[in-house]
């Protein structure tokens, strides 16, 4: 039996097709959705801002930022707010548009393993895809987000 030291809690985030795996730590909080206010010439997958305990935060589709198709907003539909983990933006978290709740769930070296069967392009938002029991979740590199987030906020009017 594995040493509970060497489990990770970690929240499986539903996507339009894909689900990503994010260690819990990363995530302040999971709120209902809200229409962001719109960024004027932002690209189509910086949704807007929205007002998060007395911030401002951005927030954005993971899929268009891969580039796919944006997802439609549904009743199901949620923001994650992440905790910016470089340092980039002002008000210190991003907000991500998921297509449900996040579900919990314990991850060990038993139960994930590397899967090699896509690959992603250098500069993409993913590192790579995992196999999970009977899923194919991807870790997202959330400093990669910032960073195209930062880059996006940088060169818009205030």
């Amino acid at each position: 039996m594995s040493d509970l030291r060497d489990e990770l809690y970690s929240l499986l985030v539903p996507l339009t097709g894909e689900r990503l795996i994010v260690p819990r730590a990363c995530v302040a909080e999971v709120i209902g959705y809200q229409a962001p206010a719109e960024m004027t010439n932002a690209p189509p997958w910086y949704a807007g801002l929205v007002s998060w305990s007395g911030r401002s935060v951005p927030v954005v589709s993971f899929e268009g930022a891969f580039g796919q198709t944006l997802p439609t907003v549904s009743s199901r539909t949620r923001i994650v707010i992440f905790h910016a983990p470089g340092g980039r933006l002002q008000s210190g978290y991003f907000g991500m548009l998921t297509q449900g709740f996040p579900q919990l769930v314990r991850v060990n070296a038993d139960v994930l393993r590397p899967d090699p069967s896509r690959s992603f392009p250098e500069r993409s938002p993913i590192i790579c895809q995992v196999r999970m029991v009977n899923e194919t979740p991807l870790i997202p590199d959330l400093e990669r987000l910032e960073e195209m987030i930062a880059e996006e906020t940088s060169v818009m009017p205030t």
